[in-house]
């Protein structure tokens, strides 16, 4: 009996050395590196992007206003002639920075939607003038739908008075974003957001994560091609696109 158990002790032994060992197979070269492939696919570019919104974020809270050429103040919705609250609050700031001689040009963009009587330009120069600011110191970007849009023509006639040294007012989570289309284009471009956008609170973040978005992409491949994909975006979905327009 004593025998017998003895035997079954070391096979059981031998059996537990077994299982041991074949635990202890590495694994395969080809799964290790489908891990690290897969770490890499979701870390990295977690990162990037988180480091892309911490930028995006602080360029919004940063007023980079300096003496300049000129302000460009990019367009948002008009309402038959009337400036929308967030276009209105856009004004004010470049106003301010107008008569505090920041630049002794204003620069006023976008074009007209379908059916539109004004162009958001002309209802934003009519605005600057119940602000104090003479029509002779207004430049009139009349075209412009999409921020590239209205930037590229303001970088044309700009450079052909010979100015390139701006201040960009917009929106907070708009300024990163505007800032890189602007230095894509070659202009000097410094940023100063207004501080008086009803755009607030949880809007304002979802705004920060799109804008996070789109910056992160075109770092990559360019703002002018982000357009491009844009552009699509707006023919395959037009109420969307309208809906953005009211507000960049």
């Amino acid at each position: 009996m004593e025998v017998t158990a003895g035997r079954a002790t070391h096979g059981a032994g031998r059996a537990g050395a077994v299982a041991a060992s074949a635990g202890d197979t590495p694994a395969h070269p080809g799964l290790k590196l489908l891990r690290r492939a897969l770490v890499v696919a979701v870390v990295l570019p977690s990162l990037y992007f988180a480091v892309t919104f911490v930028q995006v974020w602080w360029t919004s809270r940063h007023d980079g206003a300096h003496p300049s050429q000129a302000l460009i103040v990019l367009g948002a919705a008009q309402y038959d002639g009337r400036p929308s609250p967030v276009l209105r609050a856009r004004l004010d700031h470049a106003a301010d920075l107008y008569h505090r001689r920041i630049a002794p040009v204003v620069v006023v963009t976008g074009g007209k939607a379908e059916g539109d009587r004004f162009t958001e330009s002309a209802a934003s120069a009519n605005y600057l003038h119940t602000k104090g600011v003479p029509d002779e110191a207004i430049l009139r970007e009349a075209t412009g739908r999409t921020s590239w849009q209205s930037l590229s023509a303001s970088a044309r006639f700009l450079r052909q008075r010979g100015i390139h040294d701006v201040v960009l007012v917009s929106d907070p989570f708009h300024a990163a974003r505007i800032g890189g289309i602007a230095s894509e284009l070659g202009l000097d471009a410094a940023t100063s957001p207004t501080r008086t956008s009803p755009i607030k609170g949880l809007s304002e973040f979802r705004h920060l994560v799109t804008e996070t978005a789109q910056v992160g992409i075109a770092r990559v491949i360019g703002f002018r091609r982000l357009v491009r994909v844009e552009q699509r975006f707006a023919i395959a979905a037009p109420e969307a696109a309208t809906a953005a327009r009211a507000i960049l």
